[in-house]
């Protein structure tokens, strides 16, 4: 596995375990439709809401901050798989999108950022 795999996978492992200390319970974990991923769909008891999660790693800030990341045509894919996903599961609880930035590597310390109710457009 390539080396940036490797680091998104760990990436998604620390936003799982940081939603479940915050009480969240994971549902999902790279749910897809079609080419389109959900990186972890979780709910959020306190709020009883659906949260649907994007999570970005990266070692450094060198580039800008992780969710800078999300571009256009990622929000569009993302609205799209959502939207896939709440139809498909007859969702009728309140939903949001959040993300998760997450800087630093496997063995170090590393920094999270959970953006609630992060904008898709």
């Amino acid at each position: 596995m390539a080396t940036h795999n490797e680091l998104g996978k760990w990436g998604e492992e620390q936003a799982v375990a940081f939603l479940q200390q915050k009480g969240y319970t994971i549902v999902e974990r790279d749910w897809h439709s079609g080419h389109r991923d959900i990186d972890i769909i979780a709910f959020d008891e306190e709020n009883r809401t659906v949260v649907f999660v994007e999570v970005k790693t990266r070692k450094n800030r060198l580039f800008g901050e992780p969710e800078e990341a999300i571009d256009y045509r990622k929000r569009q894919n993302l609205a799209q798989a959502i939207n896939h996903y709440v139809k498909y599961k007859q969702l009728r609880q309140p939903i949001r999108f959040d993300v998760i930035s997450i800087i630093g590597t496997t063995g170090a310390e590393f920094e999270i950022d959970h953006i609630e109710d992060f904008p898709l457009f």
